[in-house]
């Protein structure tokens, strides 16, 4: 048996304790099992876990915009409660200024854009058409165009698919617009009670559990709390520097919609990776469709600003807290993608962040309850 136990995988699942372990696992795919089957009795609470999840997740995000500005503002002798007021006066001032001079501007162009987009595509399609008919592509390209006119002449033939599909993505849309509204109008509420007790949250938690675990689930909540913060207030901040510099670039290159294009650049930023590669493709359509020259500015505008950022701001922001590699955000953000569509995208990264402290504090108490993972000691009293 000892001989058995000396084997690195046995005593990396614990040894004598790997019985236990596979029927705790056992125990959990029964209940797995059990839960397929009687799934529809929890109906009510993933509809309630639905509809609550974006008002909690706006008001997250706000009030870890806002808890430095109240801490301060307690460090000055304000009590609590009139620093959450006169924060909220001032957001609610800012988003009035915002409301009034930034987007009936941004209004304008997105709708001169809209009334124009059709044509810059027309323009793109035929550059693009009069390149392939000329380059040594043309045979295969060929064979697509005539692929492609074969499937439009069938569209008549499936039109009442296209069209209960047209049909169900607009009432999709119109659902995701309701719950976007109703957390819009829900957030100050929540964001006042939040920013309010919010700090107390934890400790009224770990009354629930014994005292013996108290220290370990605190622990957890600080790195929690640590890794949101550090997150969100430093993606803010960099996206908003995104925008800033791009808007920049496309003043001094003079491509057309440079505030609308910069908005788009910084609020797709908030999305690591993939929101820089999204944010960029209206601004190569309409940099193609202007001129090659154009195209080769906005390249130059897009790499000097991917690099500054880089290099740069989000070092010096964002730093090495999070502790994630790229790699790994990649394959997060599109599994995250894939299962709950653009809500699953932004909130991929501080959900994984969370996801990693728990499991990691797990792992530590889990080391330091069956020591399995301490390297064996001679009769010196030093390890093999």
């Amino acid at each position: 048996m000892d001989r058995w136990e000396s084997t690195p995988m046995i005593r990396f699942f614990g040894g004598r304790n790997l019985l236990y372990i596979l029927a705790v696992i056992l125990f959990v795919g029964i209940n797995v099992l059990v839960y397929t089957q009687v799934s529809f009795i929890f109906h009510p609470i993933v509809i309630f876990i639905e509809t609550a999840a974006l008002p909690v997740i706006f008001t997250v995000v706000v009030y870890y915009l806002l808890s430095p500005f109240i801490r301060l503002l307690e460090r000055f002798g304000l009590k609590r409660i009139w620093g959450i007021l006169i924060t909220l006066a001032l957001v609610a001032g800012v988003i009035t200024l915002i409301v009034f001079l930034i987007i009936p501007f941004l209004e304008k162009q997105f709708m001169s854009l809209a009334q124009e987009l059709p044509q810059y595509l027309m323009e793109l399609a035929d550059s693009i058409h009069n390149w392939m008919k000329n380059s040594i592509f043309a045979g295969y390209y060929n064979d697509l165009f005539r692929d492609l006119e074969g499937t439009l002449g069938q569209v008549s033939e499936n039109f009442s698919t296209y069209a209960g599909n047209t049909v169900e993505g607009l009432t999709t849309f119109i659902s995701t617009v309701t719950n976007v509204i109703i957390a819009l109008v829900t957030l100050p509420f929540i964001l006042f009670y939040l920013l309010k007790d919010g700090e107390k949250f934890p400790n009224m938690i770990l009354k629930v559990f014994p005292p013996k675990v108290r220290p370990e689930l605190s622990s957890v909540f600080k790195g929690i709390d640590h890794q949101l913060s550090a997150y969100i207030q430093g993606q803010i901040i960099v996206s908003f520097c995104i925008g800033v510099m791009m808007y920049i670039g496309f003043l001094i290159i003079g491509l057309d919609y440079a505030l609308l294009l910069a908005a788009i650049a910084s609020v797709t930023s908030v999305v690591p990776y993939l929101g820089p590669m999204i944010a960029i493709i209206p601004a190569l359509i309409i940099a193609i469709v202007t001129s090659p020259f154009m195209l080769l500015k906005l390249t130059l505008v897009w790499t000097v600003v991917q690099l500054l950022e880089g290099k740069f701001i989000s070092p010096q922001i964002m730093g090495k807290r999070l502790h994630v590699h790229p790699v790994t955000i990649i394959f997060v953000l599109l599994t995250a993608g894939h299962l709950f569509g653009v809500l699953g995208i932004i909130v991929a990264i501080p959900a994984y962040a969370i996801i990693k402290v728990v499991v990691t504090h797990l792992f530590y108490w889990f080391q330091r309850r069956f020591n399995k993972y301490a390297e064996p000691e001679n009769q010196y009293g030093t390890t093999k």
